[in-house]
């Protein structure tokens, strides 16, 4: 959520962002919060002037009691009667002019940094870098779906007969790489200083606004509608919400959490597009990184989790490209995002498998999520998270990439996690 001193005091700057992300009626909007906070500032001045008056009434009435003025008295306590029954009004459209305000903040996205590009869509992104090893397949070479039927790895039929479409059943050695890539990711996060967090995969609706999926994404989310419960589309939800209302101490931070869960979605509206095989899952499993930390230091946060995940990549021998992520391509919450994709040989296409975000203070804002720095003042903290990495994507451009007459090999970084070095 923006903070009212940006909108306030950089007001050309966050309608200029606004547009950059192209957010609909962005001057209508900001216009709208301020004249509600004008609004909210006035109320509550009136309502210190009369409780000053109020307070100032009491006093005067004790002193003309002793004095027995008891006219005086009546007229003073009459006075003090018609200020608290204007107040009730006042108090009424400031509650009023503070709700409104609050739900159309919740409504308007994050600004994005200077430095993202300006762009409608995916086609706007810039490679930033590419890398990794170039393949090459046999002439009869197969997609992931069919490899995983040929070698008994994950059985896409059987998912839609316990569940429906989009949740696949993994078996054999299908199952038991997938707990190897969970191990590995963790591990490797490990290394690089993050402490595992095993968090619920259902969260409550604070935690949905807290962290910007609601109300944005809800037709995006399961709802447990008669708990009034949300399963997590990411553990970036459950992770990031454990500093709700936190102020931590300047020196905890940066703070570093990795998590694995089950991750659901419903990806309402992408029926069609590209849901072959493990492409487009209701769930699915991922490793995710969540950072904490200051706001000077949280650019170079971002780019260790860039390093980070790049060098897993690298680890697993695939092709990978960096993008950074256009204005119109942009999350809801993010001010500067790169998305991290893998080149799948078999079906001659790029696949999305990480996007690493700086949400600067826009979810701590939502959270109340602050720190106390040495001089005992309270700021905002700044939010970061990213893959590292999703599984399915990363499953897929395994089993094409490596796949071999003999079999499907298995990347060395990744043998003492599986206990074989060949899918036969």
């Amino acid at each position: 959520m923006l903070t009212l001193k940006m909108i306030t005091e950089e007001t050309d700057r966050v309608i200029r962002g606004l547009e950059k992300k192209h957010f609909k009626d962005a001057k209508v909007a900001i216009a709208k919060v301020i004249e509600l906070n004008d609004k909210r500032r006035s109320t509550q001045n009136q309502l210190d002037t009369n409780l000053a008056e109020v307070n100032s009434l009491s006093k005067a009435i004790g002193g003309l009691m002793k004095e027995g003025k008891k006219e005086e008295v009546e007229a003073a306590k009459k006075r003090v009667a018609e200020i608290k029954e204007n107040s009730k009004g006042i108090q009424a459209e400031m509650d009023q002019a503070a709700e409104e305000m609050q739900n159309l903040l919740y409504t308007i996205p994050n600004i994005p940094y200077d430095e993202v590009p300006e762009g409608f869509g995916a086609e706007d992104n810039v490679v930033e870098k590419m890398g990794g090893m170039e393949t090459e397949l046999p002439k009869d070479a197969l997609p992931h779906w069919e490899l995983a039927k040929k070698y008994d790895l994950i059985d896409f039929d059987l998912g839609v007969k316990i569940t429906g479409a989009g949740f696949p059943v993994y078996k054999g050695q299908g199952a038991q790489l997938q707990r190897a890539l969970i191990n590995f990711f963790l591990d490797e996060a490990r290394k690089s200083g993050y402490m595992e967090i095993m968090p619920p995969t259902v969260v409550n609706a604070a935690s949905g606004f807290g962290t910007g999926q609601l109300p944005d994404k809800e037709g995006q989310m399961y709802h447990c509608e008669v708990d009034d419960l949300y399963l997590i589309p990411t553990a970036e939800v459950p992770v990031t919400n454990i500093y709700r209302d936190v102020i931590l101490d300047e020196k905890q931070l940066p703070i570093r959490n990795c998590a694995y869960t089950q991750c659901f979605r419903r990806e309402a509206g992408s029926y069609g597009k590209d849901v072959r095989g493990l492409n487009r899952l209701h769930e699915f499993s991922k490793v995710e990184l969540v950072r904490i930390d200051k706001p000077e230091h949280s650019k170079q946060s971002h780019q260790e989790m860039l390093d980070h995940v790049e060098g897993l990549l690298q680890k697993l021998e695939l092709p990978y490209r960096i993008l950074r992520l256009c204005g119109g391509d942009m999350s809801f919450t993010a001010a500067l995002c790169f998305d991290f994709e893998v080149y799948s040989e078999a079906q001659k296409r790029w696949l999305e498998v990480s996007s690493v975000s700086n949400f600067d203070n826009y979810q701590a804002n939502r959270l109340k999520c602050r720190y106390q720095d040495e001089n005992k003042k309270t700021q905002l903290c700044h939010t970061l998270n990213g893959s590292a990495l999703a599984l399915p994507r990363i499953v897929a451009a395994l089993l094409e990439n490596n796949q071999t007459p003999e079999g499907i090999r298995i990347p060395e970084a990744l043998i003492p996690y599986t206990g074989f070095d060949m899918i036969k």
